[in-house]
């Protein structure tokens, strides 16, 4: 898959989350198969006056390349200037988020709000493309009603304006997370452009994937939640596509995905931090397994890397040796 001028090894996309999708776990989406990494939506606005939390937002690593980079706001010139930050900061492609409908982001006229006002929805294209040379995406929802109308009508006026990809989550603004993805209105904006088009919503186990493809023709599948638990969905993805069988999830998979996870953030974030995130993060990883409701309340008290790593090491052997988990928590 092209995006513009940049080839992915696979057309599989790690969604852009709020909270999650900092550089530690993109690394992890990466390993795990993932063909292009998004990060965390990001404030123009904040770019643009220097504010040191959103600057270390473009904090990237090769090993995750390529990157794209998204931010979010509603004024032409801010978000040019904030795309040309995020290009030099070494972003692959710049994503513009169309779809964010929580209220301080619609109150500024951002995110989902710019799906109902065209004229602004074009000026900030428009002076985007102007002022960067990588490629450039939106990623979009239905729109404010169920009919995917306005999905359509947004795809087509970012193709006019020089985006090259659009990515569509088929809920309306109204809905946010909850019910089912209309997957139709991915394959209406399919048929509506020519640039590739990237279906997201309900991408739970591998074979939804191929199923989203059939039934939309979208060019690329973004997988969101199902995600943070599991990044080796994607790797489960493309062995479906290639017509292998399926990798399986073992223990040994989730421990040492958890112990990278751990060292990536140590890294990038320093020890204290990293492990107060890691109370709440490592215990991501371990849904349904003997001994995770303990595990995770022992978790909420590591102040160190080598306290993570003694929970981490004590719960493979709890569940070698189908041991009681009071022996080590």
């Amino acid at each position: 898959m092209k995006i513009g001028r940049v080839s992915l090894e696979n057309g599989l996309v790690m969604a852009p989350l709020a909270g999650i999708t900092n550089l530690p776990f993109r690394l992890l989406a990466k390993a795990a198969g993932c063909g292009l990494v998004v990060s965390e939506m990001i404030s123009a606005n904040g770019l643009v006056h220097g504010s040191r939390k959103t600057v270390q937002m473009l904090a990237g690593d090769p090993g995750e390349k390529p990157l794209a980079v998204q931010i979010f706001g509603a004024d032409p010139g801010m978000m040019a200037e904030a795309a040309g930050i995020a290009e030099a900061a070494g972003a692959d492609i710049l994503d513009i988020n169309f779809g964010c409908a929580v209220k301080k982001i619609l109150k500024s006229g951002s995110g989902a709000a710019l799906m109902r006002t065209p004229g602004t929805a074009r000026a900030v294209l428009t002076a985007v493309r102007r002022r960067i040379r990588i490629p450039l995406t939106i990623k979009i929802r239905s729109g404010w009603d169920p009919s995917g109308e306005q999905a359509v009508a947004v795809a087509r006026l970012a193709e006019e304006c020089g985006v090259d990809a659009v990515a569509v989550h088929p809920r309306t603004a109204v809905q946010g997370f909850r019910g089912r993805s209309d997957w139709s209105v991915i394959a209406a904006v399919k048929a509506a452009v020519t640039i590739p088009v990237i279906g997201n919503g309900d991408i739970v186990v591998p074979e939804d994937a191929l199923r989203m493809r059939r039934e939309t023709g979208c060019e690329g599948i973004m997988v969101g939640r199902a995600a943070i638990g599991a990044p080796w969905l994607f790797s489960r993805i493309a062995a479906l596509e290639r017509g292998e069988s399926l990798p399986p999830e073992t223990l040994e998979l989730r421990l040492s995905t958890m112990m990278r996870y751990l060292d990536a953030s140590v890294a990038h974030l320093g020890e204290a931090v990293a492990c107060r995130m890691m109370r709440s993060r490592l215990g991501w990883f371990v849904r349904g397994l003997p001994h995770g409701s303990r595990f995770r309340a022992a978790l909420t008290r590591i102040e160190t890397r080598s306290e993570a790593l003694s929970l981490i090491e004590a719960l493979r052997q709890a569940s070698d040796e189908d041991v009681s988990a009071s022996a080590w928590v």
